[in-house]
């Protein structure tokens, strides 16, 4: 099948798009409003940008209270939801009122970030501490429009279990992801491969597959 995203006549009971671009990070974001009132969300229109330095980005329907936090306060916190608080992180989903605390909602705990004002969810793997670098609105139609949060890394918090070996051990941390429709999928030890970069020949021309163990260092 082929269809135009302008006028889309793909004869599918769902739109397929976000089913295709899969797996998607989750970044369950917490803000605090002007007032201290705090939210939390997860959002799945979400990835890293660069490393150096460090920048996030994530799409976020306007009128959101997420967004307006942001857009007012200039800081959120982005938490790495795993598989032991996937019921939490949908129940923290709900299109609730404004008025409501989504930690309360979810039952959630909170600790106090470092460089920023919104707390962390309390036995979360890992976390960003982020200030807002940049928002661009993004093309709308008539059903809904979105904004892109950039935003600026100023702290990581990384739980020191998931740490072994000098490196973060991914798979025993278990974070979702999101896939299409109602579906997730979990990152464990199971579908998790390794794969080394190919070695380019000395004249720059060819290059060979090395399926050896990573020796940790990058090439």
């Amino acid at each position: 099948m082929h269809y135009n995203t302008s006028n889309p006549d793909h004869g599918m009971q769902f739109d397929p798009f976000k089913a295709l671009v899969v797996p998607r990070p989750i970044g369950w974001i917490s803000t605090l409003s002007e007032t201290g009132k705090p939210n939390l969300a997860p959002f799945s229109f979400f990835n890293a940008l660069s490393d150096r330095p460090p920048i996030l980005a994530a799409s976020i329907a306007n009128g959101k209270d997420t967004l307006n936090n942001i857009l007012e306060t200039k800081e959120c916190t982005v938490c790495v939801s795993n598989v032991t608080q996937m019921d939490s992180m949908n129940m923290s989903s709900a299109s609730v009122d404004t008025s409501v605390n989504e930690f309360n909602l979810a039952e959630l705990d909170t600790v106090a970030s470092t460089y920023v004002t919104p707390p962390r969810v309390a036995l979360c793997p890992a976390a960003f501490e982020c200030q807002l670098w940049k928002s661009v609105p993004l093309p709308a139609n008539e059903d809904q429009g979105y904004t892109t949060v950039i935003l600026s890394v100023v702290g990581v918090y990384i739980d020191d279990k998931f740490i072994k070996d000098g490196r973060v051990d991914t798979a025993s941390m278990q974070p979702l992801a999101r896939l299409g429709y109602m579906d997730y999928a979990v990152i464990n030890e199971n579908n998790m491969i390794t794969l080394n970069r190919p070695s380019v020949a000395d004249d720059g021309k060819t290059a060979t597959l090395d399926t050896t163990p990573w020796d940790g260092v990058y090439r």
